[in-house]
């Protein structure tokens, strides 16, 4: 991955943006797509996206979300501690004893998740999942006053874990999910906005709230009135201990990122992306959708009477905690992709199903 590329996703992935309180992480990729771009542009709630070859045919649309799993603040007790709610979903079993930063008025505050000390439990008991009411954030606070001078009811929270290279192009961080997705949109425009000429009109998308139910997918698909949509997020790796790749796939991390097939996913669509991964040489994973994807594709085929949708997998091990982890090459491999996908598209040209 080239020194640039790299820098921008360091600092997309170390930007809290948790679902409801994206802007921060919105502003990174606005500012860094508006290079690639001939228009960029935002909505009410966030929504960010950039366009090149505005007036070209078909408008094809390359998705990923920008928001992340995180916490909301909803009580403080007498004695200075922080109730929270989960934002997305996150794992319960994996808060206690996490540090946390806490986004109040535009400034850090850091936390630690409590955690009794293990001499002081039970231990003829069964461990058990804490309840998130049975949760609470430690701020060093006297009391309930001096905690209210560095959080508020309805202070948004996340995990403090940064990213970090782990060997060669592994990398771990909290947030893979799912800003390596628009990370991926951000470098398909890059590298399409470097040919001679492309006769599609693309827009990379950067949404809100996919971690809250796909909100920001059901506005974009609707307002930028995209021919086609390509959608990024990130799946499941099952090359780990404790992994069952016959309930979840046989998926594996640096081995290329994935097709889906199945239910939202539209077969000619499905059908092109392939014979272009093979004729580019790039290697690819199968997946399937067999009810639903899971991702921002489930709102987007359902607009304006249906759009021709695929959902694109990025390995990744342990979603939805503060140490995800992925492989950068996958992420080139799916930039490269989709870009040569997007050049193979004809003016004009549409996708449907033959009855």
């Amino acid at each position: 991955m080239r020194q640039k590329s790299l820098d921008f996703l360091r600092k997309l992935l170390e930007t809290p943006s948790p679902s409801s309180g994206e802007a921060a992480g919105q502003r990174v990729w606005l500012d860094y797509v508006s290079e690639f771009a001939d228009e960029t542009g935002s909505d009410a709630y966030g929504n960010s996206w950039a366009i090149l070859n505005p007036k070209g045919s078909p408008r094809i649309m390359v998705v990923g979300h920008g928001d992340e799993i995180g916490f909301q603040i909803q009580y403080i007790s007498e004695e200075g501690f922080l109730y929270f709610a989960p934002v997305g979903g996150p794992d319960p079993a994996l808060a206690r004893g996490q540090r946390v930063h806490i986004h109040h008025e535009g400034k850090k505050t850091l936390g630690v998740v409590g955690s009794l000390a293990v001499h002081m439990q039970e231990r003829d008991k069964k461990p058990e999942v804490p309840a998130w009411h049975d949760l609470f954030i430690d701020i060093g606070a006297k009391n309930r006053k001096d905690a209210e001078k560095r959080a508020a009811v309805g202070d948004l929270v996340t995990y403090t874990a940064g990213f970090e290279q782990l060997n060669g192009d592994v990398y771990v961080a909290r947030a893979c999910d799912n800003r390596v997705g628009t990370f991926v949109a951000a470098e398909t425009l890059r590298l399409a906005s470097e040919l001679k000429g492309i006769d599609v009109c693309l827009i990379a998308v950067s949404t809100i709230q996919e971690e809250n139910g796909l909100y920001g997918a059901s506005m974009v698909g609707y307002s930028l009135q995209p021919d086609a949509a390509l959608v990024v997020d990130v799946g499941h790796s099952t090359d780990m201990p404790l992994a069952n790749a016959k309930r979840f796939g046989d998926i594996k991390l640096g081995k290329g990122p994935v097709l889906n097939r199945g239910s939202v996913n539209h077969p000619v669509l499905v059908e092109r992306l392939a014979k272009t991964a093979k004729a580019k040489k790039i290697d690819i994973q199968l997946s399937i959708d067999a009810r639903w994807s899971g991702t921002d594709a489930d709102a987007i085929f359902k607009q304006r009477g249906g759009v021709p949708t695929a959902a694109l997998g990025i390995p990744n091990r342990y979603m939805h905690s503060p140490v995800e982890v992925i492989d950068l090459g996958d992420l080139v491999n799916l930039s490269e992709w989709l870009c040569a996908f997007t050049a193979g598209v004809k003016e004009g040209e549409k996708f449907k199903v033959k009855i």
